[in-house]
C-alpha cells in the first residue's frame, strides 16, 4: 500500500495520503495542458499543410504536438505573475544594488521568432531589499510572453518599482533579434540597447553614469 508511508513522512488527508493527492494534482495539471495544447496543435498542423508539408511522413509525425508543447512554455509568463512579498527583507542598504547578465529568451510579438541577450537590473533601496533570485524571475514573468523590447524593459522596471518601492530603478537590456538575422535586412551583428530608468536614476545624471559604469565594467 502506497498510503503505508507515514513512517517516510506521508500524512494521511481525506483517505488519501499527502504522496498520492500530489500525485493527483499533477496528473490533474497535466490533463488541463493536454486539452489546452488541442487547439494550438491542430493550428501547427493546418500551418504544416499550407507550406506543403505532408504531416503524415515520419519526421513530421508528432511536430505539431512538439511545436505546441514549446509554445506553452516559450508563453508560460501569461500564467505567471510577480509574486515578491516573501522575498522582501527589511535592511538599511542604501547604495546601489546591481544583477547583471540575467540571461533573456523571448519571443518578438511581430513575427514570433526569437529575441535573447541579457537584462542589467540596478535599484537604490527605501530601507528594503529583495532576494537577488527574484529579480531574474521577474525578467523570466515578462520574457516567456510574446514582447517587445521596450515595452519588456518598462514592464521590469515598473514590476520592481512596485514591489520594492525603490528610491530608483534602472533597466537595461541588450538583445539580438532573429527577425533581423534570419529574415528581412539579415543583420547578423546587429543588437538593441533599451534602458528605463526612474526616480533617482533618472533624476540624477551622476548616478547614472556610475550605474551605466558598472554594467559595462
Amino acid at each position: 500500500n502506497s498510503c503505508f508511508s507515514a513512517a517516510l513522512g506521508s500524512v494521511h488527508v481525506h483517505g488519501l495520503c499527502s504522496t498520492e493527492r500530489e500525485r493527483e494534482r499533477e496528473r490533474e495539471r497535466e490533463r488541463e495542458r493536454e486539452g489546452d495544447m488541442a487547439g494550438i496543435e491542430e493550428a501547427y498542423s493546418s500551418i504544416l499543410k499550407e507550406l506543403g508539408e505532408d504531416v503524415e511522413r515520419d519526421g513530421l509525425l508528432k511536430t505539431p504536438l512538439r511545436a505546441a508543447k514549446a509554445m506553452q512554455f516559450l508563453t508560460k509568463g501569461y500564467k505567471e505573475t510577480v509574486h515578491l512579498n516573501d522575498a522582501i527583507f527589511d535592511e538599511n542598504h542604501e547604495e546601489i544594488v546591481l544583477v547583471r547578465d540575467i540571461e533573456l529568451f523571448s519571443l518578438c510579438e511581430h513575427h514570433l521568432v526569437p529575441f535573447f541577450g541579457k537584462v542589467h537590473i540596478a535599484y537604490l533601496p527605501n530601507k528594503k531589499v529583495v532576494g537577488l533570485s527574484k529579480l531574474a524571475r521577474i525578467v523570466e514573468v515578462f520574457s516567456r510572453r510574446l514582447q517587445v523590447q521596450e515595452r519588456l524593459t518598462s514592464q521590469i522596471a515598473e514590476a520592481i518599482t512596485a514591489a520594492l518601492e525603490p528610491a530608483g530603478v534602472a533597466v537595461v537590456v541588450e538583445a539580438a533579434h532573429m527577425c533581423m538575422v534570419m529574415r528581412g535586412v539579415q543583420k547578423i551583428n546587429a543588437s538593441t540597447i533599451t534602458s528605463v530608468m526612474l526616480g533617482k536614476f533618472h533624476d540624477d545624471p551622476r548616478l547614472r553614469r556610475e550605474t551605466l559604469a558598472l554594467i559595462n565594467k
